[in-house]
């Protein structure tokens, strides 16, 4: 059986090598992928999502049930439907996106929040840095 720290010293190796060792380098990194090595490897971090929810996020949004701000409450907003926490004041887009908010739909949302929402009064441009965004969506999981 691999460990998740040998299949990262694994990756880090064949994502290093020359031009020549391309196929290599692809196949090697599709088979960790698909044994699911290189997934765990590279799973995200709620505790690092955590800090960039404070640094990013906090000012707006509180964590807390009930406790809207600026922005909605996010307590338990991982399996809630967009647009649906009582007493805030949604925009008419957000109100009939008619998604319910999953991880797939939240990092797809954070990258650019107006993409999804144009008349979102979110004064957010977004993440962009995939890590980071994964590492936000893991901690929101964690609230409820």
């Amino acid at each position: 059986m691999m460990t998740i720290e040998k299949a990262q010293r694994i990756i880090e190796a064949v994502v290093g090598g020359s031009q020549r060792n391309c196929r290599m380098r692809r196949t090697v990194i599709a088979g960790l992928l698909l044994t699911g090595f290189a997934t765990d490897a590279l799973a995200a971090d709620s505790a690092a999502g955590e800090k960039i929810f404070k640094a990013q996020c906090g000012i707006c949004h509180a964590v807390v049930a009930g406790q809207n701000r600026i922005g909605p409450t996010l307590f338990g907003v991982v399996g809630r439907p967009a647009g649906s926490v009582p007493g805030f004041n949604y925009t008419a887009d957000h109100k009939k996106l008619g998604v319910t908010w999953d991880a797939a739909t939240l990092d797809k949302y954070l990258i650019n929040p107006r993409a999804m929402v144009p008349d979102t009064s979110m004064a957010y441009a977004g993440l962009k840095d995939d890590a980071k965004r994964a590492d936000l969506v893991a901690y929101l999981e964690t609230l409820h």
